[in-house]
């Protein structure tokens, strides 16, 4: 008994596997989800860590743009280990090394989407907080206007 318990500890201690996808981007939805093409496979991909204000918040096209510009029509890489409740893949995407869920932080078009930190690993972590501290110390993107509503909170006042 005590073996079978030992063993089940090792495998929980063990970190989940990561898998990777690399494709061109073919579509971007919104700040934080494209659709990645893989062979002939379409992936839709949600940007793990980051939270990008919704269409119709203020920045919501500024955020898609910025994703857009950076990506579209670009070869990435997303290393992933879980798909949500819509069956999206939540992946770190990257391009030619390029953290791209760091950089929607970095330029003001994304929050760190700290609900779910404990799913990235702790070096992330500290550097998605990092930018999106600065750039709300700096005023960039969303954070130039004030007072900027985070999407997760935009989403709870739609649905009440």
């Amino acid at each position: 008994m005590i073996k079978i318990i030992l063993c089940a500890s090792l495998l929980l201690a063990l970190p989940s596997q990561a898998a990777t996808i690399t494709g061109r981007v073919v579509k971007v939805s919104d700040g934080d989800t494209i659709t990645v093409l893989e062979g002939t496979t379409q992936h839709k991909i949600r940007l793990m860590g980051i939270d990008a204000p919704e269409k119709a918040q203020p920045f919501g096209n500024r955020s898609k743009q910025a994703l857009a510009n950076n990506i579209a029509g670009k070869t990435v890489e997303v290393e992933y280990n879980k798909k949500d409740r819509y069956q999206r893949i939540i992946g770190k995407v990257t391009h030619l090394g390029y953290d791209i869920n760091l950089r929607q932080i970095e330029l003001g078009m994304a929050w760190h989407y700290k609900q779910y930190e404990r799913e990235q690993d702790v070096e992330d972590r500290s550097k998605y907080a990092q930018a999106e501290y600065v750039a709300q110390k700096d005023k960039v993107g969303l954070w130039s206007q004030g007072q900027a509503q985070a999407p997760w909170e935009w989403r709870r006042a739609k649905k009440n």
